[in-house]
C-alpha cells in the first residue's frame, strides 16, 4: 500500500475513535462512569483575594459522604478540584466524583452523572470525521458538496445546539427577577498577551449581595459592571432568578439586549446553513 492509498484512509481514525468511545460509553467503561458519583453541599464561601486570578473561581469548602464507608470528608476547593465555581453560597448543592475508593481525589462537577457519560470525545471525532468527508468530498467532487455538506452541518448544530435552549431559559428565569443591593468586595486581575504581544489586563469584579431568604451569595461578574478595574467597594444592584440564584446580572435591560442579539445570530447561522444546503443541492 503506498502513501497515497493510506491517505484514503484518513477516516478509519476519527470513525474507530467514535466507534470505541460509544462502545466504552454504551459499557458503562468511561472514566466519568466508573467514578463514584455523589451530591455534595457548600458548607464554606471564602472570599477571593483581591487582585487574584479569576480562573481558580470562589473559593469553597465542600462537604460530602462517601457511600461506601459513610464517611464524611470535608475538603476545600478553589479550582484546583474540577470546575471553578463562580456562583457561590452555602448550601448550594454540587455533584462531586472520585475514583473508586478514592475519595481524596474528589472533583466538583457543575454538571451530573446523567449528562456527563462520557461522549464528549467521540462526538466530537464524529464532527471531525465529517468536516474531513465534506472537504474530501469538495475536493473530490466540486464546491457544490462544500455548500451542501457545510450549510447542512452548520444548520444541524445550530438548531440541535444547547446555545439557544440556553438563552431561552436565562431569560424565562430573569423574568421574574428580584433586585437587591450588592457591593463588589474584590477584583480579580489577569493579564493576557495579544496578538502584537501587547499585555491586555483584564478586571472581574467579586460581588455579594443578599437574596431575600437571607442567604448570602458570592459571585464573579464577567459583564455588566462599567469600569471594573476601579470597582472596588462600589455599591450597586443585581438582579437574580428566585428559583436559581447562579442566574444574575447587574444589568438586565442590556442583558435582555445581549440575549435577543444572541437568539438573532442563531437564527441567522441556521438560515444561512439552510441555504448553503439547498444552494449547494440545486447545483450538483
Amino acid at each position: 500500500m503506498n502513501a497515497r492509498e493510506m491517505l484514503e484512509l484518513w477516516w478509519t481514525v476519527p470513525a474507530g475513535l467514535a466507534l470505541l468511545g460509544y462502545g466504552l460509553s454504551l459499557a458503562g467503561l468511561t472514566r466519568t462512569q466508573r467514578a463514584v458519583w455523589v451530591r455534595a453541599r457548600i458548607s464554606q464561601v471564602h472570599r477571593p483575594a483581591h487582585g487574584a486570578s479569576k480562573h481558580p473561581g470562589i473559593p469553597v469548602t465542600v462537604t460530602f459522604q462517601d457511600p461506601s464507608s459513610g464517611r464524611e470528608f470535608v475538603r476545600r476547593n478553589a479550582g484546583k478540584h474540577g470546575d471553578a465555581i463562580e456562583e457561590a453560597w452555602v448550601g448550594r448543592e454540587l455533584a462531586v466524583r472520585y475514583p473508586r475508593g478514592r475519595p481524596e481525589r474528589f472533583r466538583v462537577a457543575l454538571h451530573t452523572a446523567e449528562s456527563d457519560k462520557g461522549r464528549g470525545g467521540p462526538n466530537c471525532a464524529v464532527v471531525l470525521l465529517l468536516v474531513g468527508l465534506i472537504v474530501h468530498a469538495a475536493v473530490a467532487r466540486g464546491y457544490p458538496w462544500a455548500l451542501l455538506g457545510f450549510g447542512a452541518l452548520l444548520a444541524v448544530i445550530t438548531a440541535a445546539g444547547p446555545d439557544l435552549r440556553t438563552v431561552r431559559s436565562r431569560d424565562a428565569l430573569l423574568s421574574s427577577a428580584v433586585a437587591v443591593p450588592a457591593q463588589v468586595v474584590a477584583v480579580a486581575r489577569n493579564v493576557y498577551t495579544d496578538g502584537e504581544g501587547d499585555d491586555v489586563v483584564v478586571h472581574t469584579p467579586v460581588v455579594c449581595f443578599t437574596a431575600h431568604e437571607g442567604t448570602q451569595v458570592t459571585v464573579l461578574v464577567r459583564d455588566g459592571i462599567p469600569g471594573p478595574g476601579r470597582s472596588l467597594g462600589r455599591e450597586l444592584t443585581v438582579h437574580y432568578a428566585p428559583s436559581d440564584l447562579s442566574v444574575y446580572t447587574c444589568d438586565l435591560a442590556a442583558e435582555r439586549r445581549s440575549n435577543e442579539k444572541w437568539v438573532g445570530v442563531i437564527i441567522m447561522l441556521f438560515v444561512a446553513g439552510v441555504s448553503a444546503t439547498v444552494v449547494g443541492a440545486v447545483l450538483l
